[in-house]
């Protein structure tokens, strides 16, 4: 039963590791008491304090996927293709429908009234400074994934654009280069503009408002409360937070692999480092070391610091490149950006009678489904650094201003690499290996040495950020909700993910990277459009904001 005003001291937390509501909230009466199906021990001075079956379950079909990946790498490589294929080929409707669903709810939510709802109750304050709380958001979101695709994709759209075809974004436009460039530069946005920042809104503020306004434990079990009612404390809920688990690992392991491919290729550009598996497996065990310590030191002293730091990083060679670059392209290529992505945004986001499957399967399948499974890591990070932001506050915040951020990156590294491909004849831009292909674009430039080093720096840090916050977040999942839950928990996840990862890596690259997410992400969509009909409910029966 619901009611309207807080039913305990506001000075009183709802449950272990939750702050109360500040000022009338609507809270759920449930009997359940965060940790109560937890299991406790202290041995040899190592504490834990776990959600049995979902942590048990969890952590044993994980460590046997590693095993088995391991393994059988010479036969398992033909099985990721064949996944992947069907998956995309099959499904790249669903994906871009779903997504679509997303940014619709999103954008309803911040025009209606029920934007004025404040998560944590209606007189909470922010925990988080608007600088801390940007540089978390971004740095958790989009890190390795816009080192990566900044330069390669761009080109590549454009390249498929000018030659036309089911590979090209709406067919192209085959021969014409300023039309391919616009297009190449829209479909790119596209990828990183809207629709992935709409999925990761729809969980965190789900999250955020059945945690810190219902009073429920900070787990996606606890958003289906309105649907399941406390049957979501049983297995049902169990199944919900164990595919959330297997969405957030996969998700991260694919952009830590992704990671360490370019890092890999940096050190190989710079330094003259052998560009092997071996290199591979060395950066992510000694990356992972580094974010076991930035763990151990919790979200103030470790996530926040290094997402600042990645920030500034970003920021500096950012604006480099515009001070240095094509400066004059960059700042009109912003807004010509921005108003092709618009433009061709109905046609981009059409997900039947598509022509251009090699993009709309290749591509938009795939990072839907990329972008889906890393959702629960991401949402309930942006969650647990959003209380005390109206729905208003936060949807504008984590949809639009990283949206702006992103057309702005993408014009700086993809318009520089075309330009440089188009206006000056290097077609050792065009023709490098993805991963190498930001070094050879800032090889053209002054202080390439400096840049390109500064680049593998960021790579380094976003993927510590990356496992960091990704083990806080899956730790609190299998131990029942609790955001602190004893540090050698969040560690065991750390080196999971690094697990994951090398496993992937040497069982298939980047195909099997790829098929483990889409593969993730397709149960977690159906979770997460029943999740949207759960968040009006939940906003509907709260108290807003003046």
């Amino acid at each position: 039963m619901d009611k309207s005003e807080p039913n305990h001291s506001p000075d009183e937390p709802v449950s272990e590791g939750i702050p109360a509501p500040e000022g009338a909230a609507n809270l759920i009466d449930t009997d359940y008491v965060i940790g109560q199906d937890n299991i406790t021990a202290n041995r040899m001075g190592v504490s834990v304090d776990l959600h049995g079956k979902v942590f048990t379950i969890s952590a044993l079909v994980v460590t046997l996927f590693v095993v088995l990946t391991l393994a059988l790498q010479d036969t398992i490589s033909p099985i990721y293709d064949a996944i992947f294929s069907f998956l995309t080929g099959n499904l790249s409707w669903f994906f871009m429908l779903a997504a679509n669903i997303f940014v619709i709810l999103c954008i309803g939510l911040i025009l209606s009234p029920l934007g004025k709802v404040r998560l944590g109750g209606a007189d909470a304050t922010p925990d988080y400074t608007y600088s801390g709380w940007f540089s978390m958001l971004f740095a958790a979101g989009m890190g390795i994934g816009l080192m990566f695709y900044g330069v390669n994709e761009p080109l590549t759209h454009f390249g498929t654009s000018l030659a036309g075809g089911p590979d090209a974004p709406l067919m192209g436009a085959a021969g014409d280069e300023s039309a391919a460039a616009a297009l190449g530069m829209a479909a790119t946005i596209y990828h990183w503009g809207l629709h992935p920042w709409a999925i990761y809104a729809i969980v965190g503020l789900s999250l955020a408002l059945f945690s810190f306004n219902k009073g429920l434990p900070l787990s996606m079990r606890s958003v289906f409360y309105p649907i399941l009612g406390e049957r979501v404390w049983g297995w049902p809920g169990h199944v919900i937070d164990i595919l959330a688990v297997f969405a957030s690992l996969f998700g991260l392991a694919t952009s830590l692999g992704l990671g360490a491919a370019q890092a890999a290729a940096g050190l190989s550009h710079l330094f003259g480092a052998p560009e092997s598996d071996v290199t591979m497996v060395l950066l992510i065990i000694g990356i992972t070391i580094i974010a076991i310590a930035s763990v151990i030191a919790g979200v103030d002293k470790g996530v926040q610091l290094l997402s600042k730091i990645n920030i500034a990083l970003a920021a500096a060679l950012l604006f480099f490149i515009v001070g240095v670059g094509p400066t004059l392209l960059i700042a009109t290529g912003f807004f010509e950006n921005l108003f092709h992505y618009f433009v061709n945004l109905p046609a981009l986001s059409n997900p039947f009678g598509r022509e251009d499957i090699g993009f709309t399967q290749g591509w938009t399948a795939f990072y839907w489904a990329w972008w889906i499974s890393w959702s629960p890591y991401v949402g309930m990070f942006i969650a647990r650094v959003s209380r005390g932001r109206t729905v208003r506050e936060f949807l504008v915040s984590v949809l639009i201003i990283p949206v702006l951020v992103s057309v702005l990156w993408m014009t700086t590294f993809g318009g520089t690499a075309i330009d440089q491909y188009v206006s000056q004849g290097i077609e050792s831009v065009r023709d490098a290996n993805m991963d190498l292909q930001l070094f050879i674009m800032l090889q053209q430039l002054p202080l390439s040495q400096i840049t390109s080093f500064i680049g593998i720096v960021l790579v380094v840090v976003f993927f510590v950020t990356s496992s960091d916050s990704g083990s806080l977040v899956i730790d609190s999942i299998t131990a029942g909700g609790k955001v602190d839950a004893p540090k050698p928990q969040r560690v065991f996840w750390a080196i999971i993910e690094g697990a994951i990862a090398i496993a992937l890596l040497l069982g298939g690259g980047l195909t099997a990277l790829q098929t483990m997410a889409v593969s993730t992400g397709l149960p977690f969509t159906v979770i997460l459009l029943v999740a949207c009909y759960a968040i009006i409910k939940g906003l509907m029966s709260e108290p807003r904001s003046a």
